[in-house]
């Protein structure tokens, strides 16, 4: 599901005190709405998302889009443990 479809349904991440860090970005039990969240809010994070065994494609399609620090490396990374 893509960020605007996401929007139009209402969904949101938990409310606070959860914190944002690399290992919520990159755990396969992080719940969706919070992965989309990351990849829309956090930047920093969406590298993170990249190693995400439960990320979407149509996250990982987002996240390419929008880049962010470590994206193109994230890719680089994932793509050449694909091919060997």
């Amino acid at each position: 599901m893509n960020a605007p479809a996401r929007r139009r349904r209402g969904l949101q991440p938990p409310a606070p005190p959860l914190r944002l860090t690399p290992q919520v970005a990159s755990d396969p039990l992080t719940d969706e709405d919070v992965l989309w969240h990351i990849a829309e809010h956090a930047p920093e994070l969406r590298m993170w998302l990249i190693a995400n065994t439960a990320a979407t494609p149509e996250l990982l399609e987002y996240v390419s889009q929008v880049g962010g620090p470590g994206v193109a490396r994230g890719f680089e990374v994932l793509f050449a443990s694909l091919e060997g």
